[in-house]
């Protein structure tokens, strides 16, 4: 047996999700036509979305489908950002210097690529000015942080705030009531991305306050290629694809089979699982084996460290992340892939790209203790035998990483 204990890359597709998909892969009409065929696959569409916006706390009207993940946090921090500035210029047109550009970008340290990457695009080819925010040594950006960032900007000039409900790599999770209700108080728009707390954490939209809200499927055992972005009725963001205007902000023909897959792997990971057991159940089972793992790793491996905030609340509950002094963390990948265990170093986005973690710089961990870093993700499907794979093959992994370090610097 292969223990796969990197849910936090892509989960698994369940059974009755895959059956599901495969059942609205065989339906045939495009749901803009107005035949029978594509109304019928548009009402399997419409059923999809307002599944999805059940669970997530929002309207079907601002579930708006995208090809994923990144195509969400570009839409919401592209889209956000150019509307805002768009109306500040209107606003000045109509008061003749009374307004201020609204060019200010707020970024919390620590995201995803996809949200660091459109922010500095916008930067460099839009002329927008990035501020990036501080997180502290656990990965939280602190709500004090955003507040004197706001001010040191001047709310008006500020288009967007954006931050991890919870981050990917270390697992903390943002006190996101505070720091949303810190942003409408200024008027600043706010964007997040829910990607790695979907499945682990009770998202609300309108509870939180966000303008847009960033998801993917595949996280959660649905299709990779499947996301959505949640955009409030309030809100308005430019579109990023322009074509034929099927949905809000987004050109393109609609995936319903994608979507009719999201809502089946939403009502697994979010309502009554195939265990029968309800969302708080399987979550604190979950929590339990991450403790369990927590507690074997540091018996096998005493000097290795916990990253992120405590086991609790403030953590995902699929979420351990560790740096193991002395190792490569690419190194023990390699090692316990061979020893029949997957895990990461961090986000798949990344992999195969020879960096530091910039989450653990970010939280002011050096270098030299961030290159040891791995992590394990994960699910409400993962069994007690994957962890204890893991824990056996652990320290010889760690054992012959810390070998092939010293002998790179003895040779260095």
């Amino acid at each position: 047996m292969r223990a796969y204990l990197d849910h936090a890359a892509t989960s698994p597709m369940p059974e009755p999700v895959l059956a599901a998909y495969a059942e609205a892969l065989r339906a045939v009409g495009n749901p803009a036509s107005t035949h029978a065929h594509g109304q019928e696959a548009s009402a399997r569409l419409e059923a999809a979305r307002e599944r999805i916006a059940g669970h997530l706390g929002g309207d079907p009207a601002e579930v708006i489908l995208t090809s994923g993940g990144t195509e969400s946090v570009n839409l919401a921090i592209k889209g956000l950002a150019w509307a805002a500035r768009r109306g500040s210029g209107a606003a000045a047109a109509g008061a003749a210097g009374a307004a201020v550009d609204r060019n200010v970008l707020l970024v919390a340290e620590g995201e995803h690529h996809a949200t660091i990457e459109a922010a500095e695009w916008l930067r460099d080819e839009q002329g927008f000015e990035l501020r990036r925010l501080p997180i502290d040594g656990a990965g939280v950006l602190r709500p004090e942080a955003l507040r004197e960032a706001i001010d040191a900007a001047g709310p008006e000039r500020v288009a967007l705030v954006s931050f991890l409900w919870a981050n990917n790599e270390v697992g903390s999770v943002q006190p996101v009531a505070e720091l949303t209700r810190i942003a409408r108080e200024a008027g600043v728009p706010v964007h997040i991305d829910a990607i790695a707390a979907l499945g682990q954490l009770p998202i609300d939209f309108a509870a939180s306050g966000a303008d847009a809200l960033s998801l993917s499927a595949h996280k959660i055992g649905g299709p990779v290629g499947v996301g959505a972005l949640l955009l409030a009725r309030g809100a308005s963001a430019e579109a990023l694809l322009h074509g034929g205007g099927q949905q809000r902000s987004r050109a393109g023909t609609q995936d319903a089979a994608g979507a009719v897959a999201f809502a089946a792997a939403l009502d697994l990971a979010c309502g009554t699982g195939g265990d029968g057991a309800g969302f708080e159940e399987r979550i604190a089972r979950l929590a339990a084996l991450r403790d369990r793992l927590v507690a074997e790793v540091r018996a096998a491996v005493p000097d290795a460290v916990l990253r992120g905030a405590d086991p609790g609340p403030s953590r995902l509950a699929g979420n351990a992340h560790f740096t193991f002094p002395g190792c490569q963390g690419d190194s023990l990948v390699f090692l316990l892939d061979a020893a029949g265990v997957s895990a990461s170093v961090g986000s798949a986005c990344r992999a195969g790209v020879a960096e530091v973690s910039h989450v653990l710089l970010a939280m002011g961990i050096p270098e030299r203790e961030s290159i040891g870093s791995l992590r394990f993700t994960l699910s409400t499907g993962t069994s007690e035998a994957e962890v204890d794979a893991l824990v056996e093959a652990l320290p010889a992994a760690v054992d012959r990483a810390r070998a092939a370090g010293l002998a790179t610097r003895r040779t260095s």
